[in-house]
C-alpha cells in the first residue's frame, strides 16, 4: 500500500535511494528515510498541536530511534520523544531529544528506575503503585519530585493483547491521593492506549472505548478538585486526529507513524503527511526463476492485516524508479528468519546487485535492520546522513573499516 503512495507522492525519494544505493551510501537491509518531508511532517504536527493547546512527544521506536531524525524533529518544534522502554528513551536522549514520557507501554524495570530518572523525564507512566514508589525512590536520589501518569482501564476498553493493566478508572479520585502520598513522586495525570484506532471495516481512524474513559476519569478529577491534569492519549496520530483529541480533553498526544506518513489512515486516504519510508534491499542471487532479495528488515506491522508486499527492482542508477512496476513479493513465514525475501522473475530479469525498494509499515526497532536519513531529496541534491543499527546505535561497519 505504502508503496504506491509513495511513487505517486514522493517519486524524487525513490530515485534518491536508488542513486544512493547505486554509489554504496545506502546499504542493503536499511530503511531510507525522506529527512526533507519529515521536517515539514513534524513542523505541521507542532504547529497544529499548538494551536490545539497539544504537547506533541515523537514515539521514534518505528524508525528505529535514528538520532539524524531525531535532530530534524527537535529542530522543527517537537523537542521530547515517548519512549516506549528504557532503551527507546536513552536512544531518544541521545540523538537530542529531550524525554518527555517514559514506563509506557512498557513499564521500567525495578533495577532500571535509576537509569530512568536520570534521564529527568517530564511524566512516568506506572500501573501499579509499586511502580509509583520505585520511581518515587530514584527521583528521590537525584533530588527531584517525579511527574506521574497513571495507566487507567474500565470495563469495555480495547488494548492489544499483553498490553493490558493499570489503575481502575472508577477509583480515579482515590488513585491520585494514593500516589501523591508516595514520597518523590507527584500525581500528573492519567493515559491509556490506544485512544484511537483504524477501523478497517470504515476505513477511518475512530475513537476507542478508552478515549471516553479518559474523558469520565478527568472530569472525576476535576470534581475532586484537582486542575491542570494531563491526559495522554496516543495511538493512530495523524494531524488529521488532532482535533478531536483536542475536543476529548486530551493534552499530549504521540505522533510516530504520522511522522513519516505511515499510519493506516494514510494508506487509504490522502492527509496532510508525506510518505517518508522505504525498506531497501538488494538482490542476492536468482534459484527457479526466483530473485532472492536480502531481508532483516523485513517485518511488516500487521495492523493492516494480510496486505500484500509489492517491491520495485531496479537497475543501479536508475531514475523515474516510479514509473517501474511494483512486483509481488513471496515473504518469509512468520515463523522464519527473514534471511531472504523472493521476487518471482527469470535471471534475465534481475541481476545481483539491483536495488530492490519496499514500501510498508515498519516497526524498525523489532529487527535487524539498519536506518539511514536522506537529506536534500526535495532540492536535488540527496545525501545520507548517516547510518545506524535498529537500536540508534552507530553501524558498526564503518567502524569496522576504520
Amino acid at each position: 500500500m505504502f508503496l504506491s503512495l509513495l511513487a505517486r507522492r514522493n517519486p524524487a525519494f525513490l530515485d534518491a535511494i536508488s542513486a544512493l544505493h547505486a554509489t554504496g551510501d545506502l546499504p542493503a537491509n536499511t530503511y531510507a528515510i525522506d529527512l526533507d518531508a519529515v521536517a515539514r511532517n513534524a513542523r505541521g504536527f507542532a504547529d497544529e498541536s499548538a494551536r490545539l493547546g497539544l504537547t506533541p512527544f515523537a514515539m521514534t521506536k518505528q524508525i528505529g530511534r535514528n538520532p539524524d531524525v531525531s535532530r530534524t524533529l527537535a529542530a522543527n518544534g517537537i523537542t521530547h520523544a515517548v519512549g516506549v522502554d528504557l532503551a527507546c528513551a536513552i536512544a531518544a536522549h541521545n540523538g537530542g531529544l529531550g524525554v518527555g514520557h517514559i514506563g509506557h507501554l512498557v513499564q521500567i524495570p525495578r533495577h532500571e528506575t535509576d537509569a530512568a530518572a536520570s534521564l529527568r523525564p517530564l511524566y512516568w507512566t506506572v500501573f501499579n503503585t509499586r511502580k509509583a514508589e520505585e520511581a518515587g525512590r530514584a527521583a528521590l536520589a537525584i533530588g527531584r519530585v517525579q511527574d506521574v501518569l497513571v495507566r487507567i482501564h474500565a470495563p469495555g476498553d480495547r488494548f492489544y493483547p499483553g498490553h493490558e493493566g493499570g489503575f481502575p478508572a472508577a477509583d480515579i479520585a482515590g488513585v491520585a491521593d494514593r500516589i501523591d502520598a508516595i514520597p518523590g513522586v507527584r500525581f500528573a495525570g492519567i493515559t491509556t492506549f490506544p485512544a484511537t484506532l483504524f477501523d478497517r471495516a470504515s476505513g477511518r481512524a475512530e475513537a476507542t472505548p478508552n478515549r471516553e474513559t479518559l474523558r469520565r476519569a478527568a472530569a472525576a478529577l476535576a470534581a475532586a478538585g484537582r486542575t491542570d491534569v494531563q491526559v495522554n492519549g496516543p495511538g493512530t496520530t495523524s494531524q488529521s486526529v488532532l482535533e478531536s483529541l483536542a475536543e476529548a480533553g486530551v493534552t499530549q498526544v504521540e505522533p510516530g507513524h504520522g511522522l513519516t506518513g505511515t499510519t493506516p489512515l494514510h494508506a487509504v486516504e490522502d492527509l496532510v503527511e508525506e510518505p517518508a519510508i522505504a525498506y531497501v534491499s538488494e538482490v542476492s542471487h536468482a534459484y527457479d526463476d526466483r530473485a532472492y532479495v536480502f531481508g532483516g528488515g523485513l517485518y511488516v506491522d500487521p495492523v493492516l492485516g494480510d496486505a500484500a508486499t509489492r517491491a520495485i527492482v531496479v537497475r543501479p542508477g536508475t531514475t523515474g524508479v516510479a514509473a517501474h512496476p511494483a512486483l509481488p513479493v513471496e515473504m518469509p513465514a512468520a515463523e522464519a528468519i527473514d534471511y531472504y525475501a523472493t521476487i518471482p522473475m527469470d535471471e534475465a530479469e534481475s541481476r545481483v546487485g539491483d536495488c530492490v525498494i519496499f514500501g510498508f509499515r515498519p516497526q524498525v526497532f523489532v529487527t535487524r535492520a539498519l536506518t539511514a536519513a536522506i537529506s536534500g531529496v526535495s532540492t536535488g541534491s540527496p545525501r545520507v546522513a548517516g547510518v545506524w543499527s535498529a537500536d540508534g546505535s552507530p553501524h558498526p561497519i564503518p567502524e569496522l573499516r576504520s
